[in-house]
């Protein structure tokens, strides 16, 4: 369904990611995994384009060619990105966050459904939808940003860190509707520090370290995997 060869993303002279692969196939989840500075926002960036002038590599979708598309024509394409730090509208209120999730054309016809099935996944949002999400909690604008991009009504759902900074019961809280999502048959391309709940949630992971893409496999197996061990504590 989603296929990347060859993916590097420069900042200036500083090569942050160097020729990496990786492949996503429909309903599937797969987490990346990585401490910080392994490059795994900047493999995001590459993957979507967002941001860079220049990324090399190629990125298909469904058999189709991403290169050169515009934000909005990627979530038009089925493709929802929650990037680090969330990206929601703070002066807004919740309900907004959501309407402008679906005012991309595919998502138009189920607005109001999609929008009773957000609510049932995140049901605090349902009791906050004029709070402004400015005044929300971390945890709270998380469930907003991920709320927003399902809104789209996805293929693939992309999540940069979405456990960052939250507290564990949050965390868990928010996996929960992680694993949810999963089972509706939605891709899932998943952005981790947090390796014990992502390796939970996906079928199988990568494992970035200095750029590089250095190890793979089955959830299970990268647990006990001296890889994973190595990029996350140096050993």
């Amino acid at each position: 369904m989603f296929e990347a060869t060859g993916i590097s993303v420069r900042y200036g002279k500083h090569l942050a990611l160097d020729n990496a692969a990786l492949t996503v196939a429909k309903g599937e989840c797969v987490v990346i995994l990585g401490a910080n500075g392994a490059g795994k926002s900047s493999l995001l960036r590459g993957l979507t384009r967002r941001g860079l002038r220049e990324a090399g590599g190629s990125v298909r979708f469904d058999g189709r060619d991403l290169s050169g598309l515009a934000d909005h024509q990627l979530v038009g394409a089925g493709i929802a990105l929650v990037p680090e730090g969330r990206g929601v509208f703070t002066e807004l209120t919740v309900a907004d966050n959501l309407a402008l999730g679906a005012h991309v054309e595919r998502a138009r016809p189920r607005k109001t459904e999609r929008r009773d099935e957000v609510l049932a996944l995140f049901p605090k949002l349902g009791q906050r939808l004029g709070q402004i999400v400015g005044t929300m909690s971390g945890g709270e604008q998380q469930m907003v940003a991920i709320a927003r991009a399902l809104m789209s009504c996805p293929d693939l759902l992309l999540l940069d860190e979405p456990s960052l900074g939250l507290a564990p019961i949050v965390v868990e809280e928010m996996f929960q509707a992680l694993h949810q999502i999963r089972d509706t048959g939605m891709s899932i391309l998943l952005v981790e520090q947090n390796v014990g709940v992502s390796l939970g949630l996906a079928a199988r992971g990568y494992v970035l370290e200095a750029g590089r893409i250095v190890g793979q496999g089955a959830s299970a197996a990268l647990l006990d995997d001296p890889v994973v061990a190595r990029a996350f504590l140096g050993q």
